[in-house]
């Protein structure tokens, strides 16, 4: 046990030191009551101010990481424009030596508890990384061949495999209403596939407990940019796009959430340079990883009933339109059942998820995920899901809360189940 954990010590030094440093990175909370301020305030996205939640509303506070060399402009505009505005993170370096410090060790730990062993079952004490995702999956399909059947949807630019879990107890013979979940297109986004991966441990280890989930067929990408998820553990914590080679641009990577090609490239929420995080690329679809979402949707584009897209964060569940703050003509259904999940998921839990449309409640941005799958494929109940956030940041959720916010999430997809169940 002692070697283990000096092993530990060294394999701390050594992540630390392959990681991008963000030592005299400051993260404050801004707040704005004017929509030209908040118009404004957008611009600086392209100076390489980090929006670390969604551009909000009028009213609603976010969070934004400053590096050093705006660390005086940018405060001077707040102050000018009278921006209410409070430094939180000082330093943002020691926050991420933290995380990484209580990553390893609870990887560390988990392994000790298997001694070594291959994975039996999920094991939800540390962020999963990609190619510990995909064994899992492949061991589930190997164990529960009658419930589970794991796909390569398609490969990353790296060459990564994009596993999808299809999962039924009628062999997806038609008679059931289908859901379609992907998860992770964001990379900094860790919540996002762990809580894909403990649906998917639950409806299939755990299927008996969970019979009513199965009334329905279940169709789950979780993570749709392991290179970008993978990126983020060795090399960059906030890197947020895929890794995808940008012609003639020395900064790489597409904003996957902007690639969708539904009103792709129009509204607001977008950016035309490739070293934006919001980047659309230079096509529709020009991103390996969401052809490989595009591909998987059309397979069963006309059985599915509801799509979600998990992300983090921020407690929403959020509707069609993104790309302008037009309301979907399915709205009030729309509306009516996110409320029943948030209240699930409060009664249950104590969490308040806030459901709305994503244009109106936060900020336009075209080329989404949800407005691709309502607009392109008439997929009526089309949702993003930001999960929760933690930490002094928000992304970094210690892997002490994965447990409590994939319970929570879960029993939200109790009450979607439930209520396409009973009324597809």
């Amino acid at each position: 046990m002692r070697c283990t954990f000096l092993f530990l010590a060294a394999l701390v030094a050594l992540t630390t030191a392959s990681q991008r440093s963000y030592d005299g990175y400051q993260v404050m909370t801004i707040k704005t009551d004017d929509s030209q301020k908040l118009d404004m305030l957008f611009q600086w996205q392209e100076q390489g101010i980090d929006f670390w939640d969604n551009l909000n509303s009028i009213g609603r506070p976010m969070r934004v990481m400053i590096p050093p060399n705006l660390q005086t402009d940018f405060p001077a505009f707040l102050r000018d424009n009278e921006i209410s505005h409070e430094l939180i993170i000082p330093n943002v370096e020691p926050v991420l030596e933290q995380e990484r410090k209580d990553q390893i060790e609870s990887r560390a730990r988990a392994m000790v508890n298997r001694r070594f062993a291959p994975r039996a079952t999920a094991d939800f004490s540390y962020y999963w990384q990609p190619s510990e995702i995909n064994a899992y999956l492949r061991n589930l399909a190997t164990e529960y061949p009658n419930l589970v059947t794991v796909e390569v949807a398609g490969e990353s630019f790296e060459g990564r495999e994009i596993l999808v879990a299809r999962i039924s107890n009628s062999n997806f013979d038609g008679t059931k209403p289908k859901i379609f979940i992907d998860a992770g297109v964001h990379a900094r986004e860790w919540i996002a596939p762990m809580s894909a991966l403990n649906l998917i441990h639950e409806l299939v280890e755990h299927s008996a407990d969970n019979a009513d989930f199965l009334a329905c067929d279940w169709i789950i990408i979780p993570t749709v940019n392991p290179d970008g998820y993978q990126y983020t553990h060795d090399s960059d914590r906030f890197w947020r796009k895929t890794r995808s080679v940008n012609q003639g641009s020395k900064c790489r990577g597409v904003d996957g959430n902007r690639n969708y090609g539904y009103f792709w490239g129009q509204g607001a929420g977008i950016s035309t340079n490739p070293c934006s995080d919001v980047f659309l690329g230079r096509e529709p679809h020009s991103e390996k990883e969401i052809q490989a979402v595009v591909n998987e949707m059309a397979k069963d584009a006309s059985g599915i009933r509801l799509y979600l897209s998990f992300h983090s964060y921020g407690d929403w569940l959020l509707f069609p339109w993104g790309y302008d703050r037009i309301l979907h003509d399915n709205h009030e259904q729309l509306n009516q059942v996110g409320e029943l999940v948030a209240e699930a998921i409060r009664t249950a839990h104590g969490r308040q998820y806030t459901t709305g449309n994503s244009a109106i409640l936060l900020y336009p941005a075209a080329g989404g995920s949800d407005d691709y799958a309502a607009g392109v494929h008439n997929i009526n109940l089309s949702y993003t899901v930001e999960l929760s956030g933690g930490g002094l940041g928000g992304f970094d959720l210690p892997a002490s809360q994965i447990v409590t916010v994939t319970r929570e999430i879960f029993t939200g997809l109790r009450a979607y189940a439930q209520y396409v169940a009973t009324n597809f």
